[in-house]
């Protein structure tokens, strides 16, 4: 679990700091260790220095804003394609729905399913949010009263609100940038690889609406990338320090010396998120790589899911027989994907 945090976040900064770089290159060539170095160094200050300073509710306004405009964005470029030798049909949309992988992709197509939409540890990210924004507060201890009962399923109803709404904002950006990819590059023969990622991908813009829409495009991609490692430095730094109290590092109900332990590793985790993202400089190798990873988080997950369903849920509170259909249905289909996915890779 841990090694796909480093990694993937070691892709995503340095990802952001090449999107950055190609704008603004210190130096001149903008992929080189000088240029890529300063800019992971200067993401780094300002993600320590944000959370430094607890300013993590301007971060989170500042991150949703960015999330509903890079989706936007990406879905306004599809239609736009229509207007250009790049345009797609609905038969081609058939064509790509139907079940067969190029061969040689099926390490790609499983990075791709554990990296893309609501990951594993956005999953587990999640739990502790819910309880620092209030929600088992405001439900209160389970007193076995009707109005706990109440109170409770008020909550759960609210959480299945967040789950449908990231559902439907990453289904429909990760579409579009598929819809985009395969329109634009495919026929083009262009592979985003190597140093090239960032330029080749703000190529699919500048072809829908001239070179505006790929400097648009990398600003965007670098801010949206930085927000990823704003957003996973409290959460993922939870985890960590989660961790290590269950371990006997500290004690974990002690809030003071959790707050302080959670500060020093939220200084940490950039850092070492920088010097491997530098280090390797191949953010897509690295997202790759976590990616898969990610894929075996997700079957842990899914398991640990049904496994609290059943033994840590009150029965009374529970969802009907449907969801739970569902849920076995989901849970098999991540371990199957996860499973199938892994002995075809290698």
């Amino acid at each position: 679990m841990f090694l796909q945090f480093f990694i993937g976040q070691a892709g995503v900064i340095s990802a952001s700091a090449f999107a950055f770089s190609t704008l603004f290159p210190i130096g001149p060539d903008p992929y080189s260790l000088l240029s890529i170095g300063v800019w992971v160094g200067i993401l780094v200050v300002i993600a320590i220095g944000i959370h430094a300073v607890n300013r993590y509710a301007v971060v989170e306004n500042i991150s949703t804003v960015l999330v509903l405009l890079v989706t936007f964005f990406a879905i306004v470029m599809v239609f736009l394609l229509g207007g250009t030798e790049f345009a797609w049909s609905l038969a081609d949309l058939g064509g790509g729905m139907r079940l067969q992988i190029a061969g040689g992709a099926f390490g790609v197509a499983l990075a791709m399913f554990g990296m893309t939409g609501v990951g594993a540890g956005e999953t587990t990210a999640y739990t502790y949010w819910v309880v620092e924004k209030g929600y088992a507060a405001w439900t209160g201890p389970n007193d076995g009263s009707e109005s706990w009962i109440s109170r409770a399923r008020g909550w759960i109803s609210v959480m299945k609100v967040d789950a449908w709404v990231s559902w439907i904002i990453y289904t429909l950006s990760t579409a579009a940038f598929y819809i985009l990819g395969a329109a634009v590059l495919h026929p083009q023969g262009l592979l985003p690889e190597g140093n090239q990622v960032m330029l080749t991908i703000s190529s699919i813009f500048d072809s829908a609406v001239g070179r505006w829409g790929g400097v648009l495009f990398l600003i965007g991609a670098g801010l949206a990338l930085f927000k990823t490692i704003i957003a996973n430095v409290p959460s993922l730094g939870r985890q960590v320090g989660h961790t290590l109290a269950i371990f006997g590092a500290y004690d974990w109900n002690d809030q003071q010396v959790r707050i302080r332990w959670q500060r020093i590793i939220m200084i940490i985790l950039p850092i070492v998120w920088g010097v491997l993202g530098t280090a390797i400089s191949s953010p897509l190798a690295l997202v790759i790589i976590a990616g898969i990873l990610n894929a075996v988080y997700l079957i842990g997950v899914a398991a640990a899911t049904l496994y609290l369903s059943y033994t840590q849920t009150d029965p009374r509170i529970r969802d009907g027989a449907p969801t739970m259909v569902l849920l076995w249905l989901s849970a098999i289909a991540i371990a199957f994907v996860g499973i199938y996915g892994l002995l075809n890779s290698f």
